[in-house]
């Protein structure tokens, strides 16, 4: 495979360029393993519909075919939980979850991954992923299996990081 390149221009990222080293959605590293694609997250209703609305050039069209999303303002009613389970950029800005080249934060790095890209901060973000087990766990263990009204916020993070808390 020759690798695309992908040159990015939108609010957050003027010129920004990137290669896909890897085909879309294959050949993740192995203690990857999300459940949900980036278009499944966006049809679901994650980040109150406004994350990805001035970004869509970057990705392909069909993620954007059913999702939910809002260009004016966040919207918990957009998310699949109907509540708020994001913090504002600026408080991932000031606690260093950000890098430079994924201005946006994990969902970001998600989608360039999952198109193809390979990047040194892969590692971090992966085990920032891993982290996010112990939620699963805890609704595993809190929750009736199929109540969704049980830890709806946690619910929704979970969501936020591609794991499907419908399950639990």
């Amino acid at each position: 495979m020759k690798p695309k390149t992908i040159t990015v221009n939108d609010k957050m990222q003027k010129d920004y360029t990137y290669k896909l080293a890897e085909p879309e959605g294959k050949n993740f590293d192995p203690d990857f393993n999300p459940d949900l694609t980036p278009k499944e997250m966006l049809e679901l209703g994650v980040f109150g519909g406004k994350y990805m609305t001035d970004c869509q050039n970057e990705f392909p069209s069909e993620w954007f075919e059913n999702a939910k999303l809002c260009s004016e303002k966040h919207d918990p009613n957009l998310n699949f939980f109907n509540i708020n389970a994001s913090q504002p950029l600026k408080i991932w800005q000031q606690k260093g979850w950000i890098h430079p080249d994924d201005p946006r934060g994990w969902f970001q790095w998600y989608c360039r991954y999952y198109m193809g890209r390979r990047h040194p901060d892969d590692e971090r973000q992966i085990k920032r992923w891993k982290g996010m087990k112990r939620h699963a766990a805890q609704l595993k263990n809190a929750c009736t299996e199929g109540d969704w009204t049980c830890r709806p916020k946690q619910r929704q993070a979970l969501l936020h990081w591609s794991y499907d808390s419908r399950k639990y």
